[in-house]
């Protein structure tokens, strides 16, 4: 796979972002322009720099660093497993031990035990969202 389609979502976010910076200063001049003409004053490129700059600044702290944090936020927090992140993994944990324990019978809870130290899990599995009754019930 090459480089340009291995990294195709970076360089099209870039290129976005780079398009849309600019539009933004470019349409900013005209606005700051048409802005000083009606209060018969000339343009300062100092003051637009200003201006633009503390707009962009507002603009990139309100929506681009939340947007940032909402999407890699919970995108490490699923990474390093929060308890919201389990759900899923708890179930098929469940089952995985079940077979285990079917196959290994009195050797199980050592692997099982050996498999948690080696995936730094700590007094077992997190226990399921079902309670044990049901566990109970749904076992032959």
């Amino acid at each position: 796979m090459s480089r340009a389609k291995k990294y195709a979502y970076a360089w099209i976010t870039i290129a976005f972002f780079l398009i849309s910076i600019i539009a933004h200063w470019v349409f900013g001049w005209f606005a700051f322009v048409n802005e000083a003409a009606d209060h018969g004053q000339a343009p300062q490129v100092s003051a637009y720099l200003v201006e633009m700059g503390r707009d962009t600044f507002e603009n990139w702290q309100s929506e681009f660093l939340q947007l940032l944090w909402q999407v890699v936020g919970l995108a490490y927090f699923l990474y390093v497993g929060s308890p919201s992140s389990k759900e899923n993994d708890d179930r098929l944990e469940a089952k995985i031990d079940a077979l285990i324990r079917l196959k290994a019978g009195d050797q199980a809870e050592p692997i099982i035990a050996g498999i948690d130290a080696r995936y730094l899990r700590k007094h077992g599995h997190a226990q399921p969202h079902g309670t044990d009754t049901e566990d109970q019930q749904s076992e032959p």
